[in-house]
């Protein structure tokens, strides 16, 4: 793998035979490690099987906490040590029996008898992607335009990234509560939400596309974003603390032919799923690999080959996986008051709730919005509109407005202040990056030889 030639074996009727003689074997292991469930996985190397496996985890909410990544030649063998939520181990023998089936079924292992971007046929939604340039309401017109078009969101999720937003929204036909197959409507909706999108600002291209299908929403949005070139610094971006960004670093290795591309962020869930998904999207394979994560600090090491066979071969590549990696991180990582929402669904409510919060001065940084058993279940990543935290005034004022007990805080608005050692901390961090990497990269090395 790693080669042209073996990219192109994908349709060969042989490679698919002796693919399907060797399909993926997990063993689910609750006894090798104290504070873990240790899952092991085998197969034949395909390129995107990484980014496959990785997806069924996270999608089932487990946190990975370590991972060790092996794929040279034909034979991929990855362990993962995962928890759920709440740091236990993985009990559920429902849980259990899906990560079997899910990794050891056809779909992973073929992931091209898929999109690659996994939209399938639906009757049951129209699947609306949005991009455009972001600003405070943005989320509130485009709610507000579906509303007044008979539209119901039943499920969403809103990225906002260095000036830019990409959405995912799932809507059905406020009378029919299927999908919306008129294409005269189609076209109507299209044209008003590009008018939205595009607002007063023409410096940066608005995109719409609707489809009548199912997207597996966090690596579309990640697709989206990095298409609108969202890794794009434009000046100060003032999101953020500069020293809290992610530290990515790239050196080569010669002796094995490799790219070494090492990351130091701030953990979090997901965190392996965005930089696996970027770096398979932008055609790098991943043959060894290392991701430990500790005390609220997450390191994550990949030996990479670009599909065609060939490491990173210059300064103006090597920037741009560098920009890719930080964008990747930062996308789901924008700190602010998280608020929750459970209540009744009904039309327009989305409508509502984000009017409310635009009327009090908030933006929107991230959302996630679902529908569970006719029940809206909203998460809403707020900051004030030029990006401080929510003070606890305006707090009261939308539990008034919206209801007690229907939102409710999730993530704390005012951290406490750093102690010094904190500060210490993250100064020694950065400071020692590169040493601590090349360190590493050397040991890892010298165990590859």
């Amino acid at each position: 793998m790693g080669s042209s030639a073996a990219m192109e074996m994908d349709d060969d009727e042989y490679a698919k035979l002796i693919r399907r003689m060797n399909t993926p074997r997990v063993a689910i292991d609750n006894d090798s490690c104290e504070n873990a469930t240790v899952i092991r996985v085998h197969s034949v190397n395909k390129h995107g099987i990484l980014l496959e496996v990785v997806q069924v985890l996270t999608d089932l909410n487990l946190i990975i906490t370590k991972a060790y990544i092996s794929s040279d030649g034909s034979w991929f063998m990855d362990v993962f040590n995962v928890t759920d939520r709440d740091g236990n181990k993985v009990w559920d023998e429902e849980i259990i029996s899906c990560i079997q089936t899910s990794v050891e079924s056809d779909a992973c292992f073929f992931p091209t008898l898929r999109n690659s971007v996994g939209v399938m046929p639906s009757k049951e939604h129209t699947s609306i992607e949005l991009t455009g340039t972001d600003r405070p309401g943005l989320l509130s017109e485009i709610c507000a335009v579906l509303t007044d078009l008979n539209c119901n969101v039943v499920k969403a999720e809103v990225w906002t990234h260095n000036a830019r937003a990409a959405a995912v929204v799932h809507v059905t036909d406020e009378s029919s509560r299927g999908a919306i197959e008129d294409p005269r409507r189609l076209s109507t909706i299209r044209e008003l939400l590009c008018n939205v999108l595009k607002g007063d600002n023409t410096s940066r291209t608005a995109k719409m596309m609707v489809s009548a299908g199912l997207t597996h929403t966090e690596r579309r949005l990640h697709q989206m974003m990095f298409d609108d070139r969202d890794y794009e610094r434009l000046g100060a971006s003032g999101e953020g603390d500069e020293k809290s960004r992610p530290q990515v670093a790239i050196m080569d290795c010669s002796e094995k032919d490799y790219t070494i591309v090492i990351l130091r962020s701030k953990d979090r869930p997901k965190l392996l799923f965005d930089t696996v998904c970027t770096l398979t999207d932008m055609q790098y394979v991943v043959f060894h690999g290392t991701v430990h994560t500790g005390s609220a600090e997450a390191y994550q090491e990949y030996y990479i080959r670009h599909v065609d066979g060939l490491p990173i071969s210059s300064e103006a590549e090597r920037q741009r996986v560098i920009q890719c990696l930080e964008a990747a991180i930062e996308r789901r990582a924008s700190e602010g008051l998280e608020l929750e929402l459970r209540t009744e669904d009904r039309v327009g409510l989305l409508s509502d709730i984000t009017r409310i919060f635009r009327e009090n001065g908030l933006r929107i940084r991230r959302a996630d919005i679902s529908t569970i058993g006719g029940k809206a279940v909203d998460t809403f990543c707020l900051s004030e509109m030029s990006g401080n935290p929510v003070d606890a005034e305006t707090i009261d004022s939308l539990r008034r407005q919206i209801g007690q007990t229907i939102l409710k805080v999730k993530q704390n608005p005012w951290p406490p202040t750093k102690p010094p050692e904190a500060a210490s901390t993250t100064g020694f961090l950065l400071g020692n990056f590169f040493k601590v990497c090349s360190f590493q990269s050397f040991w890892l090395i010298r165990s590859y030889s």
